[in-house]
């Protein structure tokens, strides 16, 4: 198939150097004939004195782009604070962790968010928790038989939540005299699997490795599932009937997402993400076809968002690098944009809202990063997250703030929720005034 540009294909580089802190840049494969390094970590974090100085990039070796600088925060991995403040040109940028909650649930593996009410899935319950935003108060629970909630999406009618049975329980939202869920069905259900295995017609309607990621295309009435096991399958919303299995990748797929447009985006371990389109016309044609390949340099991809109406795509990988991709006005092609260096470890989610992108990983920062009005290669890391003990699993984000005042888009800031595999889910407050104001 074909594949576009991306970072150049240059074997990966598997010496981690730690250097003196410096100014971070955003690269791009612009300039032919140039290699950009990527090194590859496989080691757990440190989490009483881990490195937080981005790896050094050789100037020499780094393909040419109209750089972004950005300046970390006063805090630091070994003085941390609640607060800090850095100034950037002429605007303050500021953040805080507003909120923390521990709970005996074990690790805390999936966020989801819809409405100012969020869900957390975690390691060791049953349960999947209800918070109301934004004073971030348990509001309720569901709960089932299994346990281990790897993943979530919610719809404005509907929660999805896969387990590590390689199953996913749906639950209606309704709102008769306050927020209520009732449990709607199993995917797939016991007795149409095993139907359909004894007639032949389906043996594989069951994912056989473990669940990673879900998404949802409303539009067509479809639930997307990813699995260990290197296949999306398709279920049909209005009957919860597996009407697909696309062998996507030859690795392990991490994460997927459908975009307002139909297109559907598989990142995977064999260090690529592909773009797949639903066919409605062509009865010859698989129901879902390939339409390109973005390779992501030898790092498994780890992680994807979309934003600004699905014209930039974020993929993060293992290496500890943000990749992004640009939609072309007129063509609508992915072309490559850059990657933004910051983190030292593997990326393990993000999220999106408004200008900002937000990326947690396993070296237990989240980092929040600024796209450029203008210039939407630009990025600038505003502010990095301390606090957390482990790996951060799961973010998201909103415009709004636990004061009784609501931030609207334009305010300049958003608070995060981050999940982390300590165990702790905190709420963070990120501001960015300008002077003077």
């Amino acid at each position: 198939m074909a594949s576009l540009n991306s970072p150049d294909s240059s074997p990966p580089n598997i010496s981690f150097s730690i250097n003196q802190t410096r100014k971070s840049t955003t690269t791009s494969s612009s300039a032919p004939g140039h290699r950009l390094f990527r090194s590859i970590s496989t080691k757990e974090p440190s989490f009483s004195q881990f490195p937080f100085t981005p790896p050094h990039l050789n100037n020499n070796n780094c393909p040419s782009l109209p750089q972004s600088f950005h300046n970390s925060p006063t805090s630091s991995p070994l003085h941390p604070t609640l607060a800090a403040a850095a100034k950037l040109s002429d605007h303050l940028i500021s953040h805080r962790c507003v909120s923390s909650v521990l709970k005996k649930d074990g690790q805390i593996l999936s966020i989801a968010m819809f409405n100012e009410i969020l869900y957390t899935g975690s390691s060791d319950s049953n349960l999947v928790r209800i918070w109301k935003l934004p004073d971030f108060t348990e509001c309720g629970q569901l709960k089932t038989k299994a346990s281990m909630a790897v993943a979530l999406q919610v719809s404005h009618d509907k929660v999805y939540a896969a387990y590590s049975d390689c199953k996913i329980r749906v639950w209606r939202r309704s709102w008769d005299r306050g927020l209520k869920h009732s449990r709607l069905a199993t995917i797939p259900a016991t007795g149409s699997y095993v139907r359909s295995y004894i007639s032949g017609k389906d043996k594989m309607m069951k994912h056989m490795g473990p669940i990673t990621s879900l998404a949802i295309n409303i539009f067509d009435d479809i639930l997307y599932s990813s699995s260990l096991d290197k296949s999306v399958k398709v279920w049909r919303i209005s009957d919860f009937k597996c009407i697909e299995t696309i062998q996507a990748h030859s690795e392990p797929i991490n994460a997927i997402i459908a975009a307002d447009d139909g297109l559907l985006y598989t990142a995977s371990d064999d260090a690529t993400i592909k773009v797949w389109r639903r066919n409605f016309s062509r009865s010859d044609h698989p129901p879902h076809s390939l339409v390109v390949t973005l390779p992501a340099n030898f790092s498994p991809v780890k992680t994807l968002t979309l934003a600004t109406n699905s014209t930039l795509l974020y993929g993060g990988c293992s290496d500890g690098y943000l990749h992004f991709w640009l939609k072309g006005w007129f063509s609508g092609q992915l072309q490559y944009g850059g990657a933004l260096q910051g983190h030292t470890h593997a990326i393990m989610c993000l999220a999106t809202v408004g200008k900002y992108v937000v990326s947690g990983s396993a070296d237990s920062t989240c980092r929040v990063w600024a796209r450029d009005e203008v210039d939407c290669q630009l990025h600038t890391c505003l502010a990095v997250l301390i606090g957390h003990r482990g790996p951060v699993r799961c973010v998201a984000a909103f415009f709004g703030s636990g004061s009784e005042e609501v931030v609207e888009e334009g305010d300049g800031g958003c608070t995060i929720c981050s999940g982390s595999l300590d165990g702790v889910l905190k709420v963070w407050r990120v501001t960015c005034t300008t002077n003077g104001t």
